[in-house]
């Protein structure tokens, strides 16, 4: 699940990558934000999902995956959109558009 949230006075938006798996011991989020380097999300116990905020400039679209126990890559099954990425998978997007 992502929750955008835009800023008057920059062109950035902070977007919240949230992501349950009622199994997962760890979550870790990769995108080409990040150089695909995959970032340990925070587990939040009262939402029951791992959690993690970054801030990127807007009017663009960004790829991303999460990789559930250094093992499984999913998708955000609410994104904005999905893309094939060469592996014969889709990665999930992020627009970071204005409304």
């Amino acid at each position: 699940m992502l929750t955008k949230r835009f800023f008057k006075t920059k062109d950035e938006a902070e977007i919240t990558f949230s992501f349950s798996h009622p199994e997962a011991k760890t979550v870790e989020l990769a995108g080409d934000f990040n150089d695909w380097q995959p970032e340990p999300m925070k587990f939040i116990k009262k939402d029951s999902a791992f959690k993690l905020k970054h801030r990127l400039p807007t009017d663009k679209d960004y790829h991303f995956r999460y990789l559930i126990d250094g093992e499984v890559w999913d998708n955000d099954h609410q994104a904005d959109d999905y893309v094939p990425n060469g592996f014969g998978e889709d990665n999930s997007v992020v627009s970071t558009a204005r409304a």
